[in-house]
């Protein structure tokens, strides 16, 4: 029954990870006529938000090493039902803080997840990486994708609608609830320091890995509506191939984890996803409205496999959950602060050049180099036997 309420704790937390971010943008424009926002002021919220995913992951490791993975997890669960309350309450003060709150919450949850499938499932490290990926996926086109139906049968409004995210985080710290109150296991050998965690070559090729690979996905997550009216697709055909790459995400990160877990390298996965991305750019670029469907499928299972494989990369590449939870704390900061330059980026090339072509030969190149970091990144860890491979011999914890 423990093992049950483990897993069940587990899967939830992991579908908590993005609805209080997807879940914004169908209701904005009630938002902002509500709260006499503009638009920059509307697009504040996730960025403020964003932000604080890059900048506020390394309190998950000070936390972890304080009071345990369990327990963090647990805070963080706590802290985003608050923060979604706070942001829910309708003054815009309220809005913005209570955004930074749970922001700072999926900050620190995001960052503890690798080390609790490093510290509950060791053996299955694969296969859980794929589950939370997976659950991460879902929960954020569930949250998109019911708000405004929620909204429309039950005649509540933005605020009511937005708080209803608190009720699955609150019950997903119901069931974590006897993880958190076990006394945290003392590690068998003590955590190396940061110091020396921040001097592994392999911590820098796995946050460069992550980094790129956040940025080539948010450039096409934040732009490729728009490339595609522009191509002259109706704007309702738009918005359904942005769904179709996630539903294609799914397919690669519920089988891409659990068949790389068991590799000997992961560098075959990392080249086989990036060349599917670049692909998928290569086709918006040539012929944006021919096979637009193709594209995205491409695109959805190459940076499906990305992410997936960074952060099955990064549980991989330390040998205890506090060590990964450090290692993970500088690879996602740095990498969603290069999530939030792209699409910026991106922009002021559109805005330079009059065309999509220069921005889309930039994401191409960051393509290139996803492919170079992953390369060093995946290589060079040897299989126990088991399920999962073992540290290689420059692996943070030797360096």
């Amino acid at each position: 029954m423990s093992r049950v309420l483990l897993i069940a704790g587990f899967v939830l937390a992991a579908l908590n990870l993005r609805p209080a971010l997807a879940g914004v943008s169908p209701v904005l424009d009630e938002i902002m006529d509500d709260l006499g926002l503009s638009a920059a002021g509307g697009g504040a919220i996730t960025t403020v938000m964003v932000v604080c995913l890059g900048v506020l992951g390394p309190l998950a490791p000070l936390l972890a090493r304080r009071f345990g993975l369990d327990r963090t997890l647990m805070a963080g669960l706590l802290i985003l039902a608050a923060g979604v309350a706070l942001r829910s309450t309708g003054s815009v003060p309220a809005l913005y803080v209570g955004a930074a709150v749970a922001g700072t919450a999926i900050a620190v949850m995001n960052v503890a997840m690798p080390g609790v499938v490093k510290q509950h499932f060791p053996t299955r490290v694969g296969p859980f990486t794929a589950i939370y990926v997976s659950c991460l996926v879902l929960g954020a086109a569930v949250a998109s994708g019911s708000v405004v139906p929620i909204e429309r049968a039950t005649g509540l409004g933005w605020r009511e609608v937005t708080a209803m995210t608190a009720i699955p985080a609150l019950a997903a710290a119901a069931l974590w609830l006897p993880q958190a109150l076990r006394r945290p296991a003392r590690p068998k050998v003590a955590p190396r320091s940061f110091a020396v965690l921040l001097r592994s070559r392999v911590t820098w090729y796995v946050t460069v890995y992550m980094g790129l690979q956040s940025l080539t996905f948010y450039i096409m997550l934040a732009w490729i509506p728009t490339i595609f009216k522009d191509a002259g697709l109706p704007a309702d055909q738009a918005g359904y191939m942005l769904s179709l790459t996630n539903l294609a995400q799914m397919a690669a990160t519920l089988t891409v984890p659990v068949l790389a877990g068991r590799a000997r390298s992961q560098v075959p996965y990392v080249t086989a996803a990036t060349v599917l991305t670049i692909a998928g750019y290569l086709g918006v670029l040539i012929a944006p409205a021919a096979l637009p469907w193709l594209w995205m499928i491409l695109l959805g299972v190459g940076q499906g496999a990305s992410i997936a494989l960074a952060l099955l990369i990064i549980t991989l590449r330390a040998p205890d959950p506090v060590s990964v939870t450090a290692l993970s704390a500088v690879a996602q900061s740095v990498g969603y602060t290069l999530a939030a330059l792209g699409p910026l980026l991106i922009g002021v090339l559109y805005q330079l050049s009059g065309g999509w072509t220069l921005p889309l030969l930039a994401g191409l190149g960051a393509c290139g180099l996803q492919l170079a970091a992953g390369f060093l990144a995946g290589r060079s860890v040897a299989p126990s036997g088991a399920d999962e491979p073992r540290p290689s011999e420059d692996s943070p914890s030797l360096a």
